[in-house]
């Protein structure tokens, strides 16, 4: 997918803003997506979100400590179809599930990919695609597909971590040394590990590691192909209809163009879904 450069981050995330908020068709308020609102939020006018804010691009903090990102312009524009204001609450990535079960969150938003596993916990509001990228140190060669006795940094929780689990079983399987997981709170400190030597790769999804390997300023490259392609989701409490208001806010999102001139803005769209479905896990 496409990268971007760092100075372009703010400038990106303000054009998106202004064509929101500038265009009536994209900030007018989508009256059957807002109908679906449970009666809480119906009431409070706020949408309470946990999220990671260590993804870049998809979610991160800026200077100040807010949450931006893709995926934050993204729930902002549903916000705005329907009808409330969002409280951004920064948390560990392995928190934001348990929250929305236990009630502290109405949303989790951290590049959630929908699986199986996590729908018996929470429903998803399905939103865009993503599938495994691996990065090396800039220089060293490695194949995800025969990385068995390697050193492996990832972020706890993810589904990186299950695939790892996954290719290290096969290692031992097959008579060879075992895949080493080194797991980190954020994805930050497992960008870090590469290019301090800690690791001989690291793991993620596909727009979040491209932009490591960016931003890394040529000291991570690439490792093998995109894999295991599978969509996100916007993360909700079990039988909420807050489900179906996301997803019909999405769609209408999609067909006044909100939904495209977001995810091009920040050079993501290689991802986008023109169907927003809720629990579509494939796996």
């Amino acid at each position: 997918m496409k990268t971007i450069k760092k100075s372009a981050v703010v400038a990106m995330a303000v054009a998106v803003a202004l064509v929101i908020s500038q265009s009536p068709s994209f900030a007018a308020v989508d009256s059957a997506s807002a109908a679906q609102l449970p009666a809480s939020i119906k009431k409070s006018k706020v949408i309470n979100v946990g999220i990671d804010a260590t993804y870049r691009p998809n979610e991160y903090k800026d200077a100040n400590g807010k949450a931006i990102g893709w995926d934050v312009d993204l729930f902002n524009a549903v916000a705005l179809k329907l009808g409330v204001k969002v409280n951004y609450v920064i948390g560990t990535f392995d928190s934001i599930i348990p929250a929305i079960k236990g009630g502290k969150y109405d949303v989790g938003l951290s590049s959630f990919t929908d699986t199986k596993e996590r729908e018996a916990q929470v429903d998803f509001a399905n939103y865009y695609t993503a599938g495994i990228q691996w990065a090396s140190p800039t220089g060293k060669k490695v194949n995800p597909d025969a990385a068995c006795g390697l050193i492996v940094a990832v972020q706890t929780g993810t589904t990186e971590v299950d695939d790892l689990k996954a290719k290290s079983a096969a290692c031992i399987k097959a008579g060879k040394k075992a895949i080493k997981m080194l797991p980190y709170d954020t994805q930050d400190q497992a960008n870090a590990a590469v290019v301090l030597g800690r690791a001989n790769a690291l793991t993620a999804d596909s727009p979040v590691t491209e932009d490591a390997v960016h931003q890394s300023k040529g000291k991570m490259q690439l490792a093998g192909a995109i894999y295991g392609a599978a969509p996100y989701g916007m993360a909700v409490a079990k039988g909420s209809t807050l489900a179906k208001a996301i997803s019909l806010a999405l769609t209408a999102m999609y067909k006044d163009g909100t939904y495209m001139a977001i995810l091009n803005k920040w050079g993501v769209s290689a991802g986008a879904i023109k169907t927003f479905g809720i629990n579509g896990a494939t796996a």
